[in-house]
């Protein structure tokens, strides 16, 4: 018995470090199922599928559960990694968290509003001069143009 009741509070404490920040207000009652699959459920969208992969307008990417902007399209570059990739974010508007669970350690991004699931972000490929790629998943974002003053 103890050992399940162990398993049970793993899962919950993992499930609250995304989704714990907002309790009151239900986000994702709008996803559809994809949508919740990797929002929710921290799924992944197949490689080079995402709406978003080879866009590069100029304007800004929110969170497509909660609208909030994440990130500008300047900090967007091609990485060839399949996924949207960016080397910076909007200030604090992404929170890092531990993920092991393919057995090994990598970073877990999510939306600071909702907590939504975004992706993963990586150090040290040297692709741009930041030297950081946040691999985003096409179906966590809507993207909004700039809309050029008159």
């Amino acid at each position: 018995m103890k050992p399940i009741f162990f398993h049970f509070l793993i899962i919950l404490f993992s499930l609250s470090t995304c989704f714990g920040q907002n309790t009151e207000v239900n986000y994702f009652k709008k996803l559809n199922s994809k949508e919740k699959n990797v929002i929710v459920n921290k799924g992944t969208e197949y490689p080079f599928t995402g709406e978003y992969n080879k866009h590069f307008e100029l304007g800004s990417y929110h969170c497509k559960a909660c609208d909030s902007p994440l990130y500008r399209s300047n900090s967007k570059f091609e990485s060839n990694c399949g996924w949207p990739s960016f080397d910076d974010e909007i200030k604090d508007a992404v929170t890092r968290h531990s993920d092991n669970k393919l057995g090994y350690n990598r970073i877990e991004i999510c939306c600071s509003k909702c907590g939504g699931h975004l992706g993963h972000v990586f150090k040290g490929e040297k692709l741009t001069p930041k030297n950081v790629r946040h691999c985003v998943n096409s179906i966590s974002l809507v993207f909004k143009p700039l809309v050029p003053n008159k």
